[in-house]
């Protein structure tokens, strides 16, 4: 543990925000299924894989989801499953089908799923900021020196 950490009176340690460092992952998701990417990229958003994991605190690291275009739907879900939006109008329902949101933006089919597995607060939705997805192999953040990992 880090000898800066804030030690209490029972001889335990309290993380805080300016002791964590967030590193850049990248989860390259061809020909893996929509569940698994979702779950590992979730996993890191929430800093689970570090020891020093607090539910309270951003401490997960940046995750990024290349390849979203070639992601496989497993079952039946191409035409089964469906996603709902409001537009916020009366009667302003739109539903669309996974397969349709596979072929025209696989980025939102993505984010919708890892949504779906963080927290609904305040905080899950710092750590889906912290979510890039895109289509193909290209990104933008090759300056933070991202590192690749096996799921």
């Amino acid at each position: 543990m880090n000898k800066k950490l804030l030690k209490t009176k029972d001889n335990t340690y309290v993380l805080s925000q300016k002791d964590i460092k967030q590193k850049w992952l990248i989860i390259d998701a061809k020909g893996k299924s929509l569940g698994r990417v979702a779950s590992r990229a979730a996993f890191f958003l929430k800093g689970k894989h570090k020891p020093d994991y607090a539910y309270n605190l951003d401490n997960g690291d940046y995750v990024i989801v290349i390849n979203a275009k070639d992601i496989v739907l497993t079952g039946n879900k191409k035409k089964g499953k469906i996603h709902y939006r409001h537009t916020g109008h009366p009667g302003g329902i739109k539903a669309i089908s996974y397969g349709e949101l596979l072929e025209k933006n696989p980025q939102r089919m993505v984010q919708i799923a890892v949504k779906g597995m963080l927290s609904h607060n305040p905080l899950g939705r710092l750590h889906l900021k912290k979510l890039k997805v895109y289509a193909d192999d290209k990104h933008l953040h090759e300056a933070n020196k991202p590192t690749v990992v096996n799921i």
